[in-house]
């Protein structure tokens, strides 16, 4: 998989051909699995951020690896690639035994963009809220909701 720069202001927080096509696989219970998603990842940062807090490493990975995973199933793809970086960083320092020191800044960026994430997904999947042109083709590619 591509890596993805993280910092750049104009990459788009959900790509729409992943949203869509977890959607249309998950039919009904898509919106309460993205209610679940959203507690668990509010969770997972709390976690994250207590253990960065902390300097236990060992603690990060779990939550940064569910979390990982969870992400990229809805097409949050910046999300993804963050919390892997702080995953193969806390797993990087449990190998050498040092505190997680090196990952702070990735763990400060985590909390902003999951809300963020949270907001494209919950406003993409309430059918009461009026869309505004949130949808862009980039390459050929449609994306949504920017960080």
């Amino acid at each position: 998989m591509e890596k993805l720069d993280i910092t750049d202001p104009g990459l788009p927080v959900v790509d729409i051909e992943v949203f869509e096509k977890t959607r249309a696989t998950m039919g009904a219970g898509f919106i309460k699995i993205i209610t679940y998603f959203g507690e668990d990842g509010g969770k997972a940062v709390a976690e994250i951020e207590a253990a960065q807090r902390e300097g236990n490493a060992a603690r990060m990975v779990m939550p940064a690896h569910t979390m990982k995973s969870e992400a990229r199933q809805f097409g949050a793809m910046t999300l993804g690639e963050l919390t892997e970086r702080i995953e193969m960083g806390a797993r990087r320092c449990v190998e050498h035994q040092e505190a997680p020191d090196e990952l702070l800044v990735l763990v400060a960026r985590l909390k902003p963009l999951f809300r963020r994430t949270m907001e494209v997904l919950e406003r993409e999947t309430n059918p009461l809220v009026q869309r505004r042109g949130e949808v862009r083709t980039a390459a050929g590619n449609q994306s949504f909701g920017r960080i």
